[in-house]
């Protein structure tokens, strides 16, 4: 006769690690669902807005800002960046300063993909997190806490 497994948590539903995959893998699903259309994953989508919303503020955006921006491995960020590249959402060129860094830039083709998606996404996450009403500014304030306490 095997040994009882314990847990720490009496059934899945007290668990907030089993809870949270639960909501992120229905909330991928919804958003896979609306980038399907713009031939884009939910990775590419992320790169994407981060290249939109660091371009705002400078014109030399490299990959180094994207995968900090994003929270990503650089690797990985290098890696989806050469696809959307192919795909010709972005370029990626030569730093004026930094002969090690690319600058990476939105093209038009990118630019009108992303606002569709951002467009798609935030409707998206809007009918996703309804539910949760007027505790929406308090699950979002308790996300980044998370965040900022495991960044690192």
């Amino acid at each position: 006769m095997s040994k009882e497994i314990e847990f720490h948590f009496k059934s899945p539903k007290d668990s907030p690690g089993y809870l949270l995959g639960q909501v992120t893998m229905l909330w991928q699903r919804k958003q896979k669902k609306v980038l399907d259309p713009l031939d884009l994953t939910q990775t590419q989508f992320v790169l994407l807005a981060a290249v939109g919303w660091l371009s705002k503020k400078s014109n030399a955006v490299t990959q180094v800002d994207i995968a900090n921006q994003s929270n990503a491995d650089r690797m990985m960020v290098s890696k989806v960046l050469r696809t959307l590249e192919e795909k010709g959402f972005i370029t990626r060129q030569e730093h004026e300063t930094d002969t090690r860094a690319k600058t990476i830039r939105l093209t038009t083709d990118g630019e009108l993909v992303l606002q569709k998606a951002i467009i798609e996404v935030e409707n998206a996450d809007l009918d996703f997190f309804a539910t949760l009403d007027t505790k929406l500014a308090l699950f979002n304030k308790n996300m980044l806490q998370l965040i900022e306490k495991n960044n690192g």
